[in-house]
């Protein structure tokens, strides 16, 4: 099957549980116009004036773990459509495989980093400390495959294992960052993540996005110089 034919789990098989957010739920005219149309062009304007920051990292990356600079990997978008997210390599290359954890399912507990993964190098766990290694997912945003703001994109493996009502958080593009990431601190069960997700899904307009966007960075550095 090819990437862009390849889906997980259609809207349509999305049950109640979720609220209104089912197949029927009416986007606004800023979500079906308005929300694409900024995300491209402010993720465009994000993309090139951070390349003097991206061009460093590009080359630390290369000389702490040679080529391939990027990861793509595998993770599932809009109305359940798969696409391949870029971030900088991080981890030694004969470890960069997907994983799935063991505990999947509604136990699951989420945090915004595991900087503490053995697996990772110095440069590495640096650059995902302060999330430079997800700045080249501007580009998936420019590309149409991701927006601003949003629920994050998960691994495949891990929505296949979704109960029913968590696929509604599909019926919206994944985001470089979300509701979840400047309200949570710390870890979160898996369906108390995916609640917040669904109150975006829910809430989605150009004020909440904006007031994400605004939150995006104080609480990022606050996560790494708090507790």
């Amino acid at each position: 099957m090819t990437q862009s034919a390849q889906t997980v789990s259609h809207p349509s098989q999305v049950a109640s549980g979720a609220g209104d957010a089912g197949a029927t739920r009416q986007r606004s005219t800023y979500e079906r116009i308005g929300k694409g149309l900024i995300d491209r062009v402010f993720g465009l304007f994000l993309a090139l004036i951070t390349l003097p920051i991206v061009i460093p990292v590009a080359i630390v990356v290369f000389i702490d773990l040679g080529l391939p600079i990027f990861l793509r990997q595998e993770r599932v978008g809009l109305d359940g459509k798969v696409f391949r997210v870029l971030k900088f390599r991080s981890m030694e290359p004969d470890r960069r495989a997907s994983r799935v954890p063991s505990f999947v399912g509604t136990d699951r507990r989420l945090s915004h980093k595991s900087d503490n993964d053995p697996r990772l190098t110095p440069v590495g766990r640096f650059i995902r400390k302060w999330s430079l290694d997800e700045l080249p997912q501007l580009w998936n945003v420019v590309f149409g495959q991701m927006s601003l703001v949003g629920p994050r994109p998960e691994m495949v493996q891990v929505v296949e294992r979704y109960e029913p009502w968590q696929h509604a958080r599909h019926q919206v593009k994944p985001g470089v960052t979300g509701l979840w990431q400047v309200s949570a601190r710390g870890e979160v069960p898996m369906h108390e993540a995916t609640h917040i997700d669904l109150e975006y899904v829910e809430s989605i307009s150009l004020a909440t996005d904006i007031r994400i966007l605004a939150k995006t960075v104080p609480a990022a550095l606050g996560s790494r110089t708090g507790s």
